[in-house]
């Protein structure tokens, strides 16, 4: 995606088992950064867990979904109220790169770019290991910025659960089989 108008649209497949997502985000840099790696302001749009700032170093995200958005939306059957996941900070270049181990198999990269008032955030995650998975996390980090973005906007976002369920169809839509 090179043209920054269409930022706010659907994340991509750049290899088969990795998904690449942008998005444009008010500003400044360092407010982005905050709301990546500070747990207060990460469980307001993804998950709460009090990050290292040091490579090698583990930690454990907790996901509460419900307590994104009020009201939620209806949780899709199969999902629980809290998701906790250990991961592992790979790389840490505040302001600008963030990288941590999602799962045992996976690893998310973020890059934020300042783009004059605004910042361009990069989210890569990469090594899926299969094509539900794959579902799952396109329509999860969608859903999440889009939390984020409203979070940043000062705006209330839409119910995070019917936002995620309405964008796994679209994403069984729009990638390969």
């Amino acid at each position: 995606m090179n043209d920054l108008a269409a930022l706010g649209a659907y994340g991509e497949l750049t290899e088969p088992a990795t998904l690449k997502i942008q998005r444009l985000l008010p500003g400044p840099i360092e407010r982005v950064w905050d709301y990546l790696t500070q747990t207060e302001l990460r469980r307001r749009w993804l998950a709460s867990g009090d990050m290292p700032a040091q490579p090698g170093e583990s930690f454990e995200l907790v996901w509460r979904n419900d307590a994104l958005t009020d009201p939620p939306g209806a949780r899709p059957e199969g999902f629980s109220d809290e998701h906790r996941m250990e991961s592992r900070v790979v790389a840490i270049e505040p302001p600008r790169r963030l990288v941590i181990t999602w799962g045992v198999q996976s690893e998310v990269e973020f890059r934020l770019e300042p783009q004059g008032a605004e910042v361009l955030l990069t989210v890569i995650h990469r090594r899926v290991p299969d094509r539900d998975v794959l579902l799952n996390v396109s329509a999860g980090w969608h859903a999440h910025i889009d939390v984020l973005a409203a979070q940043l906007s000062g705006q209330a976002p839409k119910p995070h659960w019917d936002n995620w369920v309405r964008l796994r169809s679209e994403y069984d839509a729009r990638l390969p089989a």
